[in-house]
């Protein structure tokens, strides 16, 4: 019965593990393919609305 305990938390534990890293690959993929010219779109957003703006002295 113990070895069957491990066992069954082994597996479930690769189980998750690997559908977690399935879900970071597929992440990861799916940016590089699909987001095309529009990586840096947020950050040029940001980049005009602070254009002007003073700097914060320290």
């Amino acid at each position: 019965m113990q070895q069957y305990v491990i066992d069954f938390i082994l597996v479930s534990g690769l189980v998750i593990g690997f559908t977690a890293m399935m879900g970071v690959f597929a992440n990861g993929i799916s940016q590089t393919l699909f987001k095309g010219k529009k990586q840096t779109q947020s950050f040029d957003h940001s980049q005009k609305v602070q254009a002007g703006w003073n700097k914060v002295k320290r």
